[in-house]
């Protein structure tokens, strides 16, 4: 069933039709090339391949990315200082093995000028399937039918599966498939100019490219149906070899030609095509990287993986993928839609499970390596590793794919040496993890809004321990974990300090939060109540290590040079940790001089001028009150029992007007604190905007990749916003806030061994065992409750708080006055006006 009309829908539903298990494109259209490339990726998390043609033209970017697999160049300071990050790390563009050029007499199929009669690709979520069939009449006036196929493996890591299929269905034709293996390292086509692709302008989400080359072939070969190609990185001297093997079937007299250099191999098929009978050629191909393995060692891995694949055939790996997509949706979907759902219901659907299928393709085969900021769909931020993997993307995977959390938690304490050898060039003790990174060094070289964020550490410690809890894997924090733990706490209790004035404070000054508006002040109110958050849990590992496994606890205290005294000291660190607030505005200051800036009004900044990073000096943001996003209102949801209602509400009511949402990690957490503070259309109308930031563009850089950590959020928007779960404590609670649009949310959720079947109706909740032994507590608006298999839950629920207005829509909240009597007022550069 495929609908094509959705009112109030920020897609074009005649071009993109309304499905629900499927992405679907009904024209090919030159103007977005670089958004749809990235809309219609296939990825497992290792290895991602855009969305470009297989003839290869036209593109806005070509691109196959291997998560991990990077170049280094050294950073260039005009003016160094000491700790200065001095290791550049950008993603590097491998060698490209979508190639598979279409000649029909000789004439190319071009996408941007052929004669097309009918075209429909699709990117099916229940099997990670790319598939796009087209009629093309050819300039001599011949049609032809042409259909393929792109498949990433989830189960397979190096593997991808292409399919290419021609029939002549008039007229019998010379028919050329070139199938090639191409390494083009600026991602452009051989008929492009390599800047166009680079854009123009400043603009720090975007990769650096490189002025020298990169990759430097090692190997090269074509023989029988396998070609090959082999490089070393210039300066990492990672590693990688890529193989393909090709199986054509026809009825009509063929001949292939091959031919190998340094960066390019080549198959050429021809075939005396007649009409009616197809022509199919098969493209099976490997990767495989290293941070220093041979190439001629990878290489022979390829062809290990090519041998396997011809050995087991390719319908074996396609029912492997629908297996493992039938599992992951059995534990990941959410679902919102009932059997007559209305066509706006079922493009809701679809976003939704766009979002979800985005984390598989980001995550599930990532397996040590780090989940980038965009995965592996694009070259945005570098193929960074950010803080967004902790906060937006591992509490998804806790809940749904556990194991997988744990690797990604894994790689994190693989790290750890780095982020100790980091903290030494920072003059601290203990560890501090980068704010951006690949191979575990700082990567960031504006230090104020890059290496000040050290709340990296304690967002480390809470998908730690966040995932402990859920999980109840204590062996991982016995092995691993508890080391991240005491050297995150070692960093937090150097770099604060004690004050006296009355009762003795714990400060910690000269650090960035999440908010990249407003850098390098004192008491952060985020990195404040996460740090303390981080030496609580670490206080509470330690005693837990002591009391259950005192064998290990030995190995522990020796390895780690602990004592009963330094645990102490983190305790009252975190007992004396300043949290600021301000008694006149009755809010939580985001630090010590937020209020004492001038607000920004941006009811007067056109959207034009938006985002502000790109429009501004950073020293004219930094003097305002103005936020990228949502910094003290992240904080109210991840440590939500520390604050009243009466707190969050107020804080919430004096951010909001004040947040540009200039970063696609604002609205999803704006959506689940405005749906605990009772502003309904608020968390509805940012959950939309979530929904939709890589379906409709709407940050303008969806076109470098999908925006990974927001997909993430959405989920959370949806499970902590609208569900109201929370795992505080490591108690599972909810307080459901349905909205409007919803009849009804299900989910499942994975809790200490048991997989639970959520269930919220406006009017009640319900909540089942499908999976584990034993009762589960929840709590449910405050009341305890006891749920197992042979016990369903079912909560009657009434309606919850009062339906506010948008904060937005009450100016005067932009002022105020403080706990001195001065006043706050609203104002915005002159620039704006």
């Amino acid at each position: 069933m495929t609908r094509r009309f959705v009112a109030d829908d920020p897609m074009d539903r005649g071009r993109f039709p309304v499905h629900p298990w499927r992405l679907v494109e009904r024209s090919h259209r030159a103007e977005d090339l670089g958004v749809t490339e990235t809309l219609f990726a296939v990825a497992n998390g290792y290895l991602g391949m855009r969305g470009n043609p297989e003839e290869g033209r036209d593109a806005h970017a070509h691109g196959t990315f291997v998560n991990g697999f990077h170049e280094t160049w050294p950073i260039r300071h005009a003016e160094a200082a000491v700790g200065f990050a001095q290791t550049g790390q950008t993603i590097v563009n491998v060698p490209d093995a979508k190639l598979m050029k279409l000649y029909v007499d000789d004439e190319p199929l071009i996408l941007g000028t052929a004669d097309l009669e009918r075209y429909e690709r699709s990117l099916d979520f229940r099997d990670g399937v790319l598939r796009r069939s087209l009629v093309w009449r050819t300039p001599s006036g011949k049609r032809v039918k042409v259909e393929s196929t792109r498949m990433v493996s989830m189960t397979q890591r190096h593997l991808a599966l292409l399919g290419l299929t021609v029939t002549m269905l008039e007229g019998d034709a010379p028919i050329t498939i070139s199938s090639q293996l191409l390494n083009r390292q600026d991602g452009t086509d051989e008929y492009h100019d390599p800047r166009a692709a680079m854009g123009e302008g400043i603009d720090p989400r975007k990769a650096a490219s490189f002025e020298d080359r990169v990759l430097v072939p090692r190997l090269h070969s074509a023989q029988q149906q396998r070609m090959e190609l082999g490089y070393s990185c210039a300066n990492s001297r990672m590693t990688i070899a890529v193989a393909a093997d090709h199986t054509l079937t026809t009825d009509d007299p063929s001949e292939v030609v091959r031919s190998a250099e340094q960066d390019l191999a080549k198959m050429v098929f021809r075939v005396e095509a007649t009409e009616g009978n197809p022509v199919r050629l098969q493209k099976v191909v490997a990767y495989h990287t290293s941070r220093g393995v041979p190439v001629r060692e990878l290489a022979d891995r390829c062809e290990r993986t090519l041998d396997r694949a011809r050995h087991h055939g390719l319908d074996h790996y396609l029912d492997e993928q629908r297996d493992w997509y039938a599992d992951f949706w059995s534990a990941a979907d959410v679902e919102v839609t009932h059997a007559d759902a209305s066509d706006e219901e079922i493009a809701v659907q679809q976003a939704i499970r766009f979002n979800l299928f985005s984390l598989a393709q980001a995550s599930a085969r990532a397996d040590q390596q780090g989940v980038p900021a965009k995965g592996v769909t694009g070259s945005g931020y570098e193929g960074h590793y950010f803080w967004d993997s902790e906060i937006y993307v591992a509490p998804f995977l806790t809940y749904t794919q556990p194991h997988l959390a744990r690797n990604l938690l894994h790689f994190r304490s693989r790290m750890l040496p780095a982020a100790r050898h980091r903290a030494r060039e920072m003059a601290q003790s203990g560890a501090l993890y980068p704010w951006r990174t690949i191979n575990g060094e700082e990567a960031s070289a504006y230090y104020a809004a890059g290496t000040a964020q050290v709340h990296i550490d304690a967002d480390v410690a809470h998908a730690l321990m966040q995932y402990v809890a859920a999980s109840g894997d204590v062996g991982f924090l016995v092995r691993d974990g508890i080391d991240m733990l005491v050297e995150t706490s070692r960093m937090w209790v150097d770099l604060g300090f004690w004050r006296s004035n009355g009762t003795p404070s714990f400060h910690i000054h000269g650090v960035t939060g999440p908010d990249e508006y407003t850098t390098v002040v004192n008491n952060n109110l985020f990195t404040n109540v996460m740090a303390r958050y981080n030496l609580e849990q670490a206080v509470a590992a330690v005693e837990t290590v002591r009391r259950d496994h005192p064998e290990d606890f030995e190995q522990v205290r020796a390895r780690l040079e602990l004592d009963d005294a330094e645990v102490e000291e983190w305790a009252r660190c975190a007992a004396g940790m300043h949290i600021p607030f301000d008694e006149g505005l009755g809010i939580h200051p985001q630090d010590d001089a937020f209020l004492d800036r001038e607000v920004w009004d941006l009811s007067e900044t056109p959207d034009s001028l938006r985002p502000l990073l790109l429009h501004y000096h950073p020293l004219v943001i930094y003097r305002f009150q103005v936020l990228k996003q949502a910094d003290v209102v992240l904080a109210l949801f991840l440590q939500g029992d520390r604050f009243s209602e009466e707190e969050k509400r107020a804080d919430f009511e004096y951010y909001d007007p004040i947040t540009t949402g200039d970063s696609t990690l604002s609205a999803v957490v704006q959506s689940v604190v405005a749906a605990e503070v009772g502003y309904a259309d608020a968390a509805w109308g940012y959950f939309r905007q979530a929904l939709h930031v890589d379906l409709a563009d709407l940050h303008g850089n969806t076109d470098d990749g999908l925006h990974i950590a927001s997909a993430g959020g959405v989920w959370a928007a949806l499970v902590n916003g609208f569900a109201g779960m929370r795992d505080h404590g490591g108690r599972l609670s909810f307080d459901p806030r349905l909205p409007d649009a919803f009849p009804v949310l299900r989910c499942t959720l994975r809790w200490q061994g048991h997989r639970l079947a959520l269930e919220v109706r406006p009017d009640r909740l319900c909540v089942a065992v499908l999976e584990g032994r034993g009762a589960v507590c929840i709590s449910v608006r405050g009341t305890e409750h006891e749920v197992d298999a042979e016990r369903p839950l079912v909560v009657d629920l009434d309606a919850r708080g009062t339906r506010l207005p948008h904060p937005l829509d009450d100016r005067p909240q932009l002022g105020g006055t403080r706990a001195d009597g001065s006043r706050i007022t609203a104002g915005v550069p002159a620039a704006t006006l």
